[in-house]
């Protein structure tokens, strides 16, 4: 009967050896894979933010309506100018001036916040509250 528990304890032994050493081995293994690999993954993931936001810039992504009444006999703000621009200021204000009997739209090239046409002040103002703040 003592040699079985002798017996069983020498085996509850070794395997308790064997386990604290696989334990050993796997979390060596994991720190080693883990902790060194964080860095790489951080700067790679930096690299895509920074790459997609080079290919945002050009994207029309900056976006303000001012609506307006043209004419003093009329309600509702029915006339619009909205501008659409990327980030250097880019872009096309639309405008649309809405009368009693008719409707006219206008489009305007802008380039770098300005335009070689005359704006309204509503296009003016489209553009600034379109202008992203620094």
């Amino acid at each position: 009967m003592t040699f079985l528990a002798i017996a069983a304890l020498v085996v509850a032994l070794v395997g308790m050896i064997v386990s604290v050493i696989a334990l050993r081995r796997l979390s060596a293994g994991r720190r080693g894979s883990g902790a060194d690999a964080l860095p790489e993954d951080v700067h790679g993931l930096r690299q895509e933010v920074a790459a997609l936001r080079a290919e945002t810039r050009d994207a029309l992504r900056h976006l303000a309506v001012v609506r307006y009444d043209a004419f003093g006999d009329m309600g509702g703000h029915l006339s619009w100018s909205v501008a659409i621009l990327d980030d250097g200021g880019n872009g096309v204000v639309l405008t649309s001036i809405h009368g009693r009997s008719e409707a006219r739209t206008y489009a305007k090239s802008i380039a770098g916040w300005t335009c070689e046409q005359q704006l309204s002040p509503e296009e003016d103002e489209a553009i600034d509250h379109a202008r992203p703040s620094r």
